[in-house]
């Protein structure tokens, strides 16, 4: 189920999808209609619709939701550059997120350093790892299993929601590597036992 402020832009995004992925399964809606009764929900939106987008839901989200959380506070929210960050006094966006969402929603970080391009690019080798931050494990497990089935992502468990303020710098990070690399580039954490989430 794809959501948007404009119902018409969620069934645009859902023929495009059906393009990409004919054998695949696509619905759109309103954010709210599109969030109501979802076990898991990813907000993925630039940071200055962040707040809007939370409020225009907050209603469709019942106890028990997970909310994954990949907004990043870069400063071309407000016309600065995408390699710099704001200041968020909540500490990170995903913190912001939880101030917001009804209680009982869960709230963790994830997805972060992953680029658009390469995502869309259903031919592009992956081969990363996705930084996923939550205050329970069971949450960034439920989060791990449902970004886990896309080929090459590999989850890793970075600690308390707190620490997506440092996941979240990354991405900064990042768009100045693959700009200055022209390249999709993503990041692997090496070392990790096969069982972590065990």
């Amino acid at each position: 189920m794809i959501g948007s402020r404009d119902p018409v832009r969620a069934e645009e995004a859902v023929a495009r999808a059906s393009e990409a992925v004919p054998d695949g399964s696509f619905s759109g809606a309103e954010n709210a209609e599109a969030t109501r009764g979802a076990p898991i929900v990813i907000l993925s939106v630039p940071f200055r619709n962040q707040s809007e987008t939370l409020k225009n839901i907050r209603d469709a989200l019942t106890s028990g939701q997970l909310l994954i959380d990949a907004t990043v506070p870069l400063a071309a929210a407000v016309s600065g550059k995408a390699t710099r960050m704001l200041g968020i006094w909540q500490g990170s966006a995903a913190q912001a997120s939880l101030e917001v969402v009804p209680e009982g929603v869960k709230v963790v970080s994830a997805l972060h350093t992953v680029s658009a391009a390469s995502l869309a690019d259903l031919n592009h080798e992956l081969a990363q790892d996705v930084l996923v931050c939550g205050d329970s494990r069971e949450d960034k497990r439920r989060a791990a299993r449902l970004i886990e089935l896309i080929d090459g992502l590999r989850c890793v468990d970075c600690g308390r929601l707190e620490m997506a303020r440092i996941a979240e710098s990354l991405t900064a990070l990042m768009i100045s590597i693959n700009a200055k690399h022209k390249t999709h580039a993503g990041i692997r954490i090496t070392g990790l036992p096969d069982d972590s989430w065990e």
